[in-house]
């Protein structure tokens, strides 16, 4: 009975993006550890971006660093 959690940042994912990562996950559990789909669950959360930090400060922040090289 696989749980999968899929944290990503809330900037406008679409439901239809959201499906196809929801089926793709599934599928992946499938093809490569031959899990029922109909017992696989796969939650999407999304977190606003000021919530979220990589490499000791906000997301922001980073991909401002990022960009300016």
């Amino acid at each position: 009975m696989p749980y999968v959690n899929i944290k990503i940042t809330r900037e406008g994912v679409t439901p239809e993006q959201k499906a196809a990562l929801i089926k793709g996950t599934t599928d992946l559990l499938v093809d490569i550890l031959d899990k029922d789909p109909a017992t696989t669950s796969v939650v999407i959360d999304e977190v606003d971006l000021e919530d979220w930090g990589v490499g000791g400060m906000p997301v922001n922040e980073y991909r401002r660093r990022l960009r300016e090289g």
